[in-house]
């Protein structure tokens, strides 16, 4: 990695934070939520929980009690994988929903086991210093007392209204008054405080095996769904460890499949091979390979990725040197492709992170899929409810086909960079859907190759792949780069005013020496906080 450069070349004008204690998620309370766990003495993954269940309550369009979860954490001496994706019902087939004639993007049948719940008290279990019920008071709070909706997530939720407002639940929850909340408005939810309260005293158990469990069978069974108490008790969160990459002097993880993390890897080793870093950043050069190297990388993805357990092609099998070196060669440097697949011989969402003095740092990400997922709400509990079943596939014989008790090819993904002598170096993330190994992408090219600082990384203008050589583009990308893509090729659409939704949204904690460099996003209501 280049001397880290501090300047802030981009619109936005936010600076870096620096601290010994960092949070930075995408909304404000729930970094203070974090940021408390710290002051009291808590370490990094208190605060990442803390901060987690706080956004189940400020930010429902992006994460909800019924969210699936991952973390990458260094815990000081080794870098962990955590996987708290849920598995689908058991009397999920292709037969089931060739019977229904799909699999929905809303209701019960897109609803797999929430696995959140479970991500917070594993990492608590294992990692924690603080009582697990400390760390649900803030979100408690919020819920019980109210807090005020910001502008970003007032969007967001006009949008899911209009879109889920007729889901069972939804309403009852998300629309008092029979509307949306606005910016500035109070949301309350004494059913959702009381469900959290559930959780913090049995540790998840009312969740999966309890109380809990009995309302979200029964309420699926009320709607049409299929999911049953049997299904929610077999749920567990695994320890997974990584997949690993490395590009230049550092290396990339993340979590293995299902998670589309993998694509990351594959897109910076192809970056390596082709040699980027001869251009700027913002060069066409370097973005034109940097959306080429990505296009192959989501080829071999939406072919290949699943449950690891059900995978044709095993992750180091995508992720040999000499198949890497392959596909990168398909890159034209003066002409957009429009890629398949490769054949590798055998050989809506919020994320946070966290760091403490001590040296642990979180790379965290929950979320609902589709903003406010499934648009289900358990009456009664504040548990809303995401859709990652409508992740699977129906294509007879496709890894990621639709079965019983499966993991389906997942959206989020958390991502750590380790220095190539084993110190832990940067955690960071991009929610955002097909965006996220995208996102995962420009900004360890930014921070890693070319130095940017955290915040300029997350200030800049993102591009995303939209499928053959289609190209979407921030209103604010450079409109001379704009032009030479053009003439390479790639059909670049300006996607104005969209960048909230279809971008993503970065947190980025830098580690270097014996402070962090946090950086968080213009394009949602968050921040990095420290000290």
């Amino acid at each position: 990695m280049p001397n880290l450069d501090w300047t802030q070349p981009y619109a936005s004008q936010r600076s870096a934070v620096l601290g010994r204690n960092v949070v930075a998620t995408s909304q404000p309370l729930a970094a203070q939520a974090g940021l408390a766990m710290l002051q009291a003495g808590g370490n990094a993954v208190d605060a990442a929980i803390a901060a987690a269940m706080a956004l189940t309550v400020v930010e429902p369009s992006g994460c909800g009690i019924g969210s699936d979860g991952f973390a990458i954490v260094w815990d000081g001496q080794e870098l962990l994988g955590l996987n708290a994706s849920g598995r689908s019902p058991a009397a999920w087939t292709p037969e089931y929903f060739a019977r229904l004639g799909g699999i929905p993007e809303k209701g019960w049948n897109a609803v797999t086991v929430p696995g959140a719940v479970s991500a917070w008290v594993a990492l608590s279990k294992r990692l924690g210093k603080l009582p697990f019920a400390q760390l649900a008071q803030p979100a408690i709070g919020y819920a019980r007392h109210g807090f005020p909706v910001s502008p970003t997530i007032a969007r967001l939720w006009a949008l899911g209204a209009a879109k889920l407002g007729d889901q069972p639940g939804f309403a009852e929850c998300f629309l008092p008054d029979g509307r949306p909340l606005r910016a500035g408005e109070f949301f309350r939810s004494e059913a959702h405080a009381r469900t959290l309260e559930l959780i913090a005293a049995s540790e998840g158990e009312a969740f999966y095996r309890g109380e809990l469990a009995a309302k979200m069978a029964a309420h699926a069974r009320a709607n049409g769904g299929v999911m049953t108490e049997e299904d929610l008790a077999a749920h567990q969160a695994d320890w997974v460890g990584t997949v690993s990459q490395r590009f230049g002097d550092s290396v990339i993880h993340e979590i293995p499949p299902n998670g589309q993390g993998i694509a990351t890897l594959m897109a910076l080793a192809m970056l390596d091979a082709h040699g980027v870093g001869a251009h700027g950043v913002d060069e066409v050069q370097t973005v034109h390979a940097s959306i080429e190297a990505m296009k192959l990388a989501l080829a071999d993805l939406h072919q290949y990725n699943a449950d690891i357990d059900h995978m044709r092609v095993t992750p180091a099998e995508l992720l040999q040197p000499e198949y890497l070196k392959r596909r990168a060669a398909l890159i034209d440097p003066a002409r957009a492709g429009s890629p398949g697949y490769g054949a590798p011989r055998p050989g809506g969402t919020v994320y946070l992170a966290a760091a403490d003095a001590a040296g642990m740092m979180v790379s965290f990400i929950q979320s609902n899929y589709m903003g406010f997922g499934s648009g289900v709400v358990v009456p009664g509990t504040g548990i809303s409810l995401q859709n990652r079943g409508h992740g699977f596939s129906l294509t007879p014989g496709h890894a990621n086909e639709v079965g019983p008790r499966k993991r389906p090819s997942h959206t989020i993904i958390p991502a750590f960079a380790m220095h190539a002598d084993g110190r832990p170096q940067m955690a960071f993330g991009v929610m955002g859907g097909p965006m996220q190994s995208q996102g995962h992408t420009q900004m360890a090219l930014r921070v890693l190759r070319y130095g940017q600082n955290p915040q300029a990384a997350a200030d800049a203008p993102r591009w995303r792949v939209t499928g053959g050589r289609g190209v979407a583009v921030e209103p604010h990308f450079d409109a001379a780069v704009v032009a030479q893509l053009r003439a390479l090729g790639h059909e670049v659409t300006v996607e104005e005013g969209n960048g909230v939704f279809a971008f993503g949204g970065a947190q980025l904690v830098l580690r270097q020496g014996d402070c962090y460099i946090a950086g968080s996003d213009p394009r949602k209501d968050g921040c990095a906080v420290a000290f």
